[in-house]
């Protein structure tokens, strides 16, 4: 029984070439389905996988003759491809100088994003680790201002006939039932975010998706692991920074297009193909604002185990 998402329901398909097989063991030690076994110095498919092979691959990248071949699962061996030298990657120092200095922005000069960048950020997010292959991400790309700008009035819109759910009455009717935390949000959060993204559209201002040249959305399916687009958009944003661009994550609007007859057409209206648990857009373009100097930031809390 393989482990379903919306792309893939059966399992991986492991082919071994015994005669390029060494027995080292190398894929054996790497496979968590325990889909591999060694017998009479060579690789064989066990009888006790856990799941059924989930396409991840590694026993194909790891194979130092070639032995293995894993297809299925949107996996096949012409996706392999070289590592890059260990020496062309970016060492701690740079890798914290590029998330030093990136800043939300939300404030974009009136300058479209290239294609070729656009491209370049999806294929660094499309590296991004994921809970279970195949990736169960999807994206929207919205590659102008007048898409943004379109997206976001269309979403006030969409919130203008949901106001009911911030009135005073409905808040205080739900508090016993969502308890003090939802309360504090929807007061202190939600209402005033419905007040502002409505009225700054009534009057020509889009503080939704804030003009960018480019948004992308990044979202799941009922399958999808929930952290998956979250990492996926946290991969762009950083290759945006590394490309030039400012950059901000917005996750305003996912939770409010999850539920309801209302959400279901807005979804279906810009070609968003599920509901799902977690999702989030992230903004582009060349920042019209330059800044000085970071911010430190701290976690909520750090505990180490005894």
């Amino acid at each position: 029984m393989a482990i379903p998402t919306s792309r893939a329901k059966e399992k991986g398909d492991i082919k071994i070439d015994r005669d390029l097989c060494i027995g080292c063991g190398e894929c054996v030690e790497v496979c968590k389905d325990f889909s591999l076994v060694i017998s009479d110095d060579k690789v064989e498919i066990s009888d006790n996988p856990a799941f059924g092979c989930i396409g991840c691959a590694h026993c194909m990248a790891i194979c130092p003759t070639g032995a293995i071949r894993v297809t299925g699962r949107t996996i096949s061996p012409g996706d392999l491809f070289e590592l890059p030298a260990a020496g062309a990657a970016a060492d701690y120092s740079q890798m914290m100088s590029l998330l030093r200095r990136r800043r939300s922005i939300r404030e974009f000069a009136d300058k479209a994003v290239e294609p070729e960048i656009i491209q370049k950020i999806l294929d660094a997010a499309v590296t991004s680790p994921m809970g279970l292959p195949p990736s169960d991400v999807n994206v929207l790309v919205l590659d102008s201002k007048e898409k943004s700008r379109r997206f976001a009035a269309d979403y006030c819109d969409f919130l203008e006939r949901l106001s009911w759910l911030v009135s005073p009455l409905f808040l205080a009717l739900m508090r016993p039932f969502w308890g003090k935390a939802n309360d504090e949000m929807f007061r202190g959060f939600v209402k005033p975010m419905f007040d502002i993204f409505i009225g700054y559209m009534k009057k020509g201002i889009n503080v939704v998706t804030y003009d960018a040249p480019l948004a992308i959305y990044f979202y799941g399916s009922p399958f999808t692991d929930p952290a998956d687009p979250v990492v996926a958009a946290t991969t762009a944003m950083y290759a945006g920074e590394s490309l030039g661009l400012g950059t901000c994550m917005l996750g305003a609007v996912h939770p409010m297009i999850q539920y309801g007859r209302s959400g279901r057409k807005f979804r279906e209206k810009h070609g968003i193909k599920y509901a799902s648990r977690e999702g989030v857009i992230v903004i582009f373009g060349y920042s019209s604002v330059k800044y000085e100097k970071g911010i430190r930031r701290t976690f909520a809390s750090t505990t180490f185990m005894n």
